[in-house]
């Protein structure tokens, strides 16, 4: 297929790459130099616009920070954005992890404009993103997922059809949620752990085969050591950075308010990442708020 790809950060490069890798005709294009020239490092095709990568394009995949970033590069200022450069009837595919509200608006924009549209959020983080090993959670008309699923397939190994519209979000944001309060459940078994006397090593020994077991465990364990390819490992490099998390958590607090769901532990993973976030940790990752529970309990 041709495949414009907007968004080449620390996900989206990865992404764009393993599509080039599956033999589609990928051009890119971000607004960073850099991301920019790392994508041309990895062989390609970098347009000088995202309108430009868009205008010969049958799937436009996006993967931005936030939101309101979609919805203003699909309109553009006049609209002439994305919606307007790419020919009729084209596939957009939202990878970026936006609010329910934002993807159902962002759809419906697709629709007017005379496009097909689905969000798909990713979970993996970085190291799923390069390996190709990514979930992808979809919301979209039936139709819509089936023309896309040879592209998650590309990009992941895991492809969740969620519903219409909105739906992979929703999803992506109940996950975060759990993620996050799992790990912060690590973290505090971790530093009870050390109180007690034990290992790490000998918890991990034990939680990662019993019924503790969980990805915040087993695969991004808190502690350096167990997992020696892992954040915490390597000085809690992302991984899936704080900032992110307290974005996605943002997104599942105002959900959580809109909906009027009550959620004591969603909410204070929410506070608990805010506050890591606020001092300082942004670009550290998730896991690393054990760091805050050690010094609260010096």
């Amino acid at each position: 297929m041709k495949i414009a790809f907007l968004g080449l950060g620390n996900m989206g490069g990865h992404m764009a790459r393993n599509l080039k890798e599956a033999d589609h005709d990928v051009v890119a294009f971000d607004l960073a130099e850099s991301a920019r020239q790392a994508s041309e490092k990895d062989g390609l095709n970098i347009a000088s616009s995202g309108e430009e990568a868009v205008a010969d394009a049958e799937v436009v995949i996006t993967m931005f920070p936030a939101g309101k970033h979609v919805i203003a590069a699909y309109q553009g200022q006049n609209n002439d954005g994305l919606l307007a450069a790419a020919p009729p009837n084209s596939l957009f595919i939202d990878c970026s992890t936006i609010s329910v509200d934002e993807a159902r608006e962002a759809a419906e924009l697709v629709h007017q404009a005379g496009h097909r549209a689905v969000d798909a959020p990713v979970s993996g983080g970085t190291a799923g993103a390069e390996a190709g090993t990514l979930t992808f959670m979809v919301g979209g008309p039936q139709e819509n997922f089936d023309a896309a699923h040879p592209l998650f397939d590309a990009m992941g190994r895991k492809v969740v059809h969620c519903g219409n519209n909105g739906a992979g979000q929703a999803a992506k944001c109940c996950n975060n949620m759990l993620l996050a309060i799992t790990t912060i459940g690590a973290c505090e078994a971790f530093t009870l752990g050390e109180k007690l006397g034990l290992t790490d090593q000998a918890l991990f020994d034990v939680m990662s085969t019993s019924a503790a077991q969980c990805w915040s465990v087993t695969t991004n364990c808190p502690v350096p050591g167990p997992v020696p390819e892992n954040p915490a490992s390597n000085g809690y490099k992302p991984g899936f950075a704080t900032a992110l998390m307290a974005k996605d958590l943002g997104l599942a607090l105002a959900a959580l308010e809109s909906t009027q769901t009550d959620a004591s532990f969603g909410r204070a993973a929410h506070k608990a990442y805010s506050e890591f976030l606020d001092s300082g940790h942004g670009d550290l990752d998730f896991s690393a708020i054990i760091q805050t529970m050690r010094e609260n309990q010096a």
